[in-house]
């Protein structure tokens, strides 16, 4: 587990351009591990965190149109190619010239507009162990869980995906030994 405070998080009343420069500021601290921090845990007023910013979600923020395509996976689940899913691109508009204004764009973006609130099985308690931890994460094909302590259910901090795929390889290498 990740501790709270050695992970990227901003109010829900930050900028997208604030959430970007903090979650820069996390990697650079947590240089030691070799699986950087991929979003942005966001809190509200009372420091209870209330949602996620991903990279993906960065990324969408900063071309509103996608909202209108939702998911381009189903798209694809319907037979619909490659070449189908680029015209649309081309006929919506889509990230043409994306980064033209992306300072501008970014600073005017609320993170509470952007973020995604996280479901209740993407919470883990403290005192909960790895395995069922890791039924949980590939259950609901999560990225990460929040990991919680005590009655009030604070977050504590972030069970990420990348870190227990890290000691299942370690412990499989010392079968090896």
């Amino acid at each position: 587990m990740v501790p709270l405070d050695e992970y990227a998080s901003v109010s829900d009343e930050a900028t997208l351009y604030d959430a970007v420069l903090a979650l820069d500021e996390a990697q650079k601290k947590f240089g030691q591990d070799r699986y950087k921090h991929r979003a942005i845990l966001v809190f509200d007023e009372t420091k209870k965190i209330v949602g996620k910013v991903s990279q993906w979600d960065v990324i969408r923020a900063l071309e509103p149109k996608y909202d209108e395509i939702k998911d381009f996976k189903k798209l694809a689940r319907f037979g619909l190619g490659v070449e189908f899913i680029t015209s649309m691109i081309d006929n919506m508009g889509l990230w043409q010239k994306p980064l033209d204004n992306i300072c501008d764009k970014a600073a005017k973006i609320k993170v509470k507009e952007i973020m995604y609130t996280p479901e209740v099985a993407e919470y883990v308690r403290e005192e909960t162990t790895l395995d069922e931890a890791i039924h949980q994460l590939v259950i609901g094909h999560h990225q990460s869980l929040l990991v919680t302590s005590g009655d009030e259910e604070k977050v504590v901090g972030i069970l990420r995906l990348s870190d227990v795929f890290a000691e299942v390889c370690r412990i499989l290498k010392s079968c090896m030994d």
